[in-house]
């Protein structure tokens, strides 16, 4: 990786690109009843995944992201629950028939805050209303601090075959920086807790770019988190964006390392989890080789959504909860962020969907040039725009921003076949940015490039 191009591009404030167009281009235009047309209009053979959104912690960590608030009491909880259940049945009877579907997964917040009875409640209702395949992946975002046995039992009995467990850091200066302070030993519990239930996907997130980090405080997580051996890795920077997300405040920005800082960083986690056998997935994820993930990366079929990297190879992505976001062949759909506004809607009878974007033909096009980009570091615009009737010249002369990538060598071109150096694969974001039609730079809305 060149150190050169982080301090020229890292600055960037770029997508992450999980979608495309991206969130901050939905418009209330997208409701409702675009999202109802659209639910009965998905052909018989459609497949479908199914996300859902607990947007509930016990305590705020200072770096998160996420749509999520504090609860202490359980029935705010328990509510909210019922209100999902009655979203997913609703949803489920307008698209008429029990969809198929190949992936669930819990997000958050903290998923496996609820009660271990009120998550099997859930599981029965999306079964009764979905027909769940028996080879369905069934994720759950899991926090280590807050885990118990009879949770841990009741994912087993559902079915649950892979669990991603927040670690960011062992180092304990920085976890007191970003308050949360999380044992290694609370961690290497839940991880056997986990095996012995036969739950084996076992995925760590680290992050990098966070108050207090260096490169030794990087290095020591990554060495002690291969002591447990996770199948896979998540390894994202740090988006510090206090406009957004006030609680960011807490973090004292003098103690936040700078671009070039966080290149270093996200280099020697990259290394060292190479070094340890661990395959680089696209931007930032790992796998062990003969993973489910490494195995698409390498048959170009690994895809992209708004959980990261996956091998959801379907175009159905159904959200439920406050904030969920899906994907329908027609566009995405967005739910009401605000649980109280959410949880009116469904007890009113009606889809909670709050915005949208309905896709164009060139949406649809740059869709799958960044998503091949972003998945293989490289794409054959040449094929790309002939399945969608398009000339790759006049999709590479709209690309103005790929001129000076081509200029530092970031990218080579070589016909209509782009690629990515591989020394400038972390500049991945800011070359599919080129095909973006819709990034607007003057405005600061995403993370820093590196």
């Amino acid at each position: 990786m060149r150190a050169d191009l982080a301090v020229n591009y890292g600055e960037e404030r770029l997508p992450r690109y999980t979608s495309y167009p991206t969130a901050p281009h939905f418009s209330s235009a997208i409701g409702a009843g675009a999202y109802a047309l659209w639910l009965a209009e998905l052909p018989a053979a459609a497949s479908a995944s199914l996300y859902l959104h607990v947007p509930f912690c016990r305590e705020m960590c200072w770096y998160c992201g996420c749509h999520t608030q504090i609860v202490r009491r359980d029935g705010l909880i328990a509510a909210y629950l019922r209100t999902l259940r009655s979203e997913i049945a609703q949803v489920s009877e307008m698209i008429g028939r029990r969809i198929k579907v190949e992936h669930i997964h819990f997000g958050g917040g903290t998923p496996t805050i609820m009660a271990p009875e009120a998550f099997a409640e859930l599981m029965a209702a999306m079964r009764q209303s979905f027909f769940v395949l028996p080879s369905a992946e069934i994720a759950v975002e899991i926090d280590p601090r807050t885990l118990t046995a009879d949770m841990v039992e009741a994912m087993r009995l559902s079915g649950v075959n892979r669990a991603s467990l927040g670690v960011q850091s062992f180092d304990p200066v920085v976890q007191r920086a970003i308050n949360r302070v999380q044992s290694f030993e609370q961690t290497a519990s839940v991880v056997d807790m986990l095996q012995h239930a036969g739950i084996n996907g076992i995925n760590f997130d680290l992050i990098y770019g966070l108050p207090h980090q260096t490169v030794a405080s990087c290095l020591d997580t990554v060495r002690r988190s291969l002591e447990l051996g996770p199948d896979r890795f998540s390894v994202f920077g740090y988006a510090h964006v206090p406009a957004f997300k006030k609680h960011q405040r807490m973090i004292n920005e003098a103690v936040l390392p700078d671009g070039l800082g966080r290149h270093d960083q996200a280099c020697a986690i990259a290394n060292a989890l190479k070094e340890a056998g661990y395959l680089q997935i696209g931007l930032d994820h790992f796998a062990r080789p003969g993973d489910s993930m490494a195995v698409a990366f390498e048959q170009r079929t690994l895809r992209r959504n708004f959980q990261g990297y996956t091998t959801d190879k379907g175009e159905v992505l159904l959200g439920f909860g406050a904030s969920a976001i899906g994907h329908l062949p027609q566009g995405y759909v967005q739910n009401e962020v605000q649980i109280d506004a959410y949880a009116q809607s469904i007890a009113a009878g009606h889809l909670a969907t709050a915005k949208g974007y309905g896709l164009t033909d060139d949406d649809r096009l740059r869709a799958d040039i960044i998503e091949r980009i972003m998945c293989e570091f490289s794409a054959d615009l040449g094929d790309i725009c002939a399945r969608h009737g398009a000339e790759a010249g006049a999709v590479l002369k709209s690309a103005s921003r790929l001129k000076p990538l081509i200029s530092d060598g970031v990218v080579r071109l070589d016909g209509d076949r782009l690629a990515v150096a591989k020394d400038s694969r972390f500049l991945v974001r800011s070359v599919a940015a080129a095909f973006d039609a819709h990034l607007d730079p003057a405005k600061q809305l995403h993370s820093r490039a590196v």
